[in-house]
């Protein structure tokens, strides 16, 4: 009997020395920004499951220095912020997807402006100087030869509110500052859509592409199964919240994303939410980051190469 025991004894051993080990839980550790271009995410926070963990910051700045150190494995961010991450330093992110294309638009009381060319003369307002406001209204000023000035001195909170009480006429504004604009004034209306205006320039892009998710390269490398399992309940999170407005913009106030429930479900219909793996979406990133390039070719550093495109 004793023989019998040590056999079954020694054939286990064997056996879970052949087995594989069971897979160890990975917790992913997500930096998730204030503010619109996460309201996607509200969804998968609410339901907290999956093994994400997540910390909320104020802006890009603030989630990248936990991204270099290694606390943050994925987390969103303009492209353009990125790529210069990519290229000025040791490569240490790579770009995932694409979560969100541009929803710029120049809002008025001006009935009469119908296009760019009718800014001719005028003055904008604009919402982000250095960034993806400011160079791609260049970009359409110039192709459609018309000479308007731009004004960066209006902090971008406060656009809405000096548009509406008169003290400037044109704004350059994304989500949900433009929806907040006319939620609050019958008088301001969208005049001119930035991307249609875009497409219409370069209709082999259609759109460009304005927040992206990045990983850092080293959890990327060691945890591929993990990355792609975060995009699809990502991209899953997305589909339901253009589905459901009203449903996301309470979960975006809900889990503190620093925008109220009416603003959020309103803006969510222009605010241009579509998720595109990035290696399939490398053409319009690249004409986008080609903008960059021309106008400042410090706010890139050089174009990405191969390596910048998670690999799925």
């Amino acid at each position: 009997m004793k023989g019998k025991i040590r056999k079954i004894i020694v054939l286990s051993a064997l056996l879970a020395a052949f087995l594989p080990l069971p897979a160890e839980e990975i917790t992913v550790n997500v930096g998730i920004l204030n503010g619109p271009s996460c309201i996607p995410a509200a969804k998968m926070i609410d339901g907290n499951s999956g093994g994400f963990r997540y910390e909320k910051f104020a802006d890009p700045q603030a989630l990248l220095p936990k991204m270099l150190k290694g606390e943050i494995d994925i987390g969103f961010m303009p492209v353009n912020v990125a790529a210069k991450v990519y290229s000025s330093g040791r490569r240490q992110i790579v770009c995932a997807a694409v979560s969100g294309n541009g929803n710029l638009t120049l809002v008025t009381k001006d009935r009469n402006i119908k296009g760019i060319q009718d800014l001719q003369g005028k003055t904008v307002s604009v919402a982000g100087q250095g960034a993806t406001p400011e160079y791609l209204l260049r970009l359409l000023l110039e192709k459609s030869g018309t000479d308007a000035a731009m004004d960066f001195s209006i902090p971008t909170a406060s656009i809405a509110a000096e548009l509406i009480a008169g003290k400037t006429e044109y704004a350059v504004l994304p989500e949900p500052f433009a929806t907040v604009a006319c939620m609050k004034s019958a008088d301001v209306f969208r005049a001119v859509d930035l991307q249609k205006e875009y497409a219409a320039l370069f209709p082999e892009y259609g759109t460009y592409p304005l927040t992206v998710i990045v990983v850092t390269k080293s959890f990327a490398q060691k945890n591929p199964d993990a990355v792609k399992a975060f995009l699809e309940s990502f991209r899953e999170s997305l589909e339901w919240t253009v589905q459901n407005p009203q449903e996301a913009g309470a979960l975006a106030e809900k889990n503190g994303l620093g925008l109220s429930a009416a603003i959020a479900a309103a803006s969510i219909p222009r605010a241009e939410y579509s998720f595109a793996y990035a290696d399939e979406s490398r053409r319009s990133i690249e004409a986008l980051l080609s903008v960059f390039l021309e106008n400042n070719p410090s706010s890139v550093g050089a174009m990405p190469d191969d390596g910048f495109y998670f690999s799925r």
